[in-house]
């Protein structure tokens, strides 16, 4: 199952939405397509969609897709990536109506460049190819977050296994 959100953001993403209507209705891949079309106005006629899902139900499709599609909020890019899933990232773009400016691309190139865990389609052409593509893709790629919380932890346990054996070398 592909699942799609474009989140609450309340102008549309129709640009996106009818792409995977339209790949779905060209392809007929047999893989079910799940869409929140949020405040999009373009009704998908070839996948199952919601404007919106309750969050219950965002959790139960982002950890049963195969592949997870989001616009370039942090937001819906985030559910994916603690459930250890890399999702395709959209970003929203200015020129075709969808956000106030182009945030989104300079934001999810910047995720993409320092933490490496999403992949950034820019061109809505190289999506089809990016879906083809995917697990290829993934397979070099880490998925999830890492706290810094975390690293500090990881780091000082390694301090301290590291100092626990010069002791032990030492006696």
């Amino acid at each position: 199952m592909i699942f799609v959100t474009v989140g609450t953001h309340e102008q549309q993403f129709d640009r996106l939405i009818k792409y995977m209507d339209l790949m779905e209705k060209n392809v007929n891949s047999q893989e079910e397509i799940i869409i929140q079309t949020g405040y999009s106005t373009y009704e998908p006629e070839f996948c199952k969609w919601s404007k919106l899902f309750p969050y219950q139900d965002m959790v139960k499709y982002t950890e049963e897709a195969r592949i997870v599609i989001t616009h370039g909020g942090p937001s819906s890019f985030i559910l994916p990536l603690q459930l250890g899933k890399i999702p395709i990232v959209i970003p929203r773009r200015k020129e075709f109506g969808e956000h106030v400016n182009n945030h989104q691309v300079d934001f999810s190139k910047a995720v993409e460049q320092r933490q490496g865990n999403i992949i950034v389609v820019n061109e809505i052409d190289m999506l089809a190819e990016t879906i083809l593509n995917y697990e290829n893709i993934v397979a070099s790629m880490h998925a999830g977050l890492i706290s810094n919380n975390e690293k500090f932890i990881l780091s000082f346990e390694k301090i301290a296994d590291e100092l626990v054996e010069k002791g032990k070398k030492k006696r």
